[in-house]
């Protein structure tokens, strides 16, 4: 019977899955992200348990997706991980197909085929948690040129109240600097889920995330907006970052209902493990 590997290799966590040919997760396993050298063994091994005839590998970035590097994480603000071939690792030790795109890539093929935009031909998914990043669906295919995108690292137009310098190791107050987990505990002095009750800690937080969508949506158009990652947790920032939206759309495009546009992962916490697994299956059948 066929089984299919799933890896979600993300910046605190991996998340290894294993499904079934009817797609049902028959085996799970999450490690933590430390050096290469401490955790690709750890996979590695769980894989080869497994048995698996195939393995998808959705990945942080930035990761070379269509030249001879294949597979190799870029500059990436992890530095250890930087020149690793999470390719080459798998295929060589698994002796399997391997396929591999960014994490928000996969989790936005996941709810593209099986989520909250199952049906439609575009949306965008963003996660915002130790980093920020946004996997497109357009024309019902995951969009990249030379590369894949980098939407987490765009400029904003920095909040009049605001004196943080940003913590992006590249652009110090892009997005990701402003508005990721790192970034609210290094302005705040404590993690979001210890911030709460601090209702200034996410008008600010949603200020910059709903100038980033509105951004998005005037350059996509996507059908719609998926957001997900640690800090979309809190419970009163999914109806501030949809009101700041609006306030930076300016009424230029018009949204019917933004409660519709801009909505929670429908696959919850499973859609970068679902879209690794989808991918996995492409890998095996080509």
């Amino acid at each position: 019977m066929v089984r299919i590997g799933g890896l979600e290799a993300g910046g605190t966590k991996m998340v290894c899955a294993v499904a079934d040919a009817k797609g049902q997760i028959v085996a799970r396993e999450t490690y933590p992200t430390k050096t290469p050298e401490e955790t690709l063994p750890q996979l590695v091994q769980f894989f080869k348990e497994q048995q698996i005839d195939a393995l998808g590998i959705g990945s942080f970035g930035p990761v070379h997706l269509q030249d001879d590097n294949y597979g190799v994480i870029g500059n990436t603000p992890k530095i250890p991980w930087i020149g690793v071939s999470l390719y080459r690792v798998f295929a060589d030790e698994l002796n399997i197909p391997v396929k591999i795109t960014t994490d928000v890539n996969a989790a936005a093929y996941a709810e593209h085929q099986e989520g909250a935009a199952k049906g439609l031909d575009s949306c965008l998914y963003i996660t915002v948690g130790t980093g920020i990043g946004a996997g497109a669906i357009m024309n019902g295919n995951v969009m990249q040129g030379f590369s894949h995108p980098e939407m987490g690292h765009i400029q904003v137009k920095r909040n009049v109240e605001d004196n943080f310098e940003g913590i992006c190791p590249y652009h110090k107050d892009c997005l990701e600097g402003m508005a990721s987990g790192p970034a609210i505990e290094a302005r705040w002095g404590k993690k979001g889920s210890d911030l709460s009750e601090r209702g200034d800690v996410w008008s600010l937080q949603s200020d910059y995330l709903g100038q980033a969508l509105a951004q998005y949506t005037f350059m996509l158009m996507p059908e719609k907006i998926i957001i997900g990652g640690g800090v979309m947790n809190q419970p009163e920032i999914m109806p501030k970052v949809r009101r700041a939206f609006l306030r930076h759309l300016g009424g230029y495009v018009d949204i019917p209902s933004v409660a519709s546009f801009i909505v929670s992962p429908g696959l919850k916490g499973e859609s970068g493990a679902r879209g690794a697994i989808l991918l996995g299956n492409e890998a095996y059948n080509e």
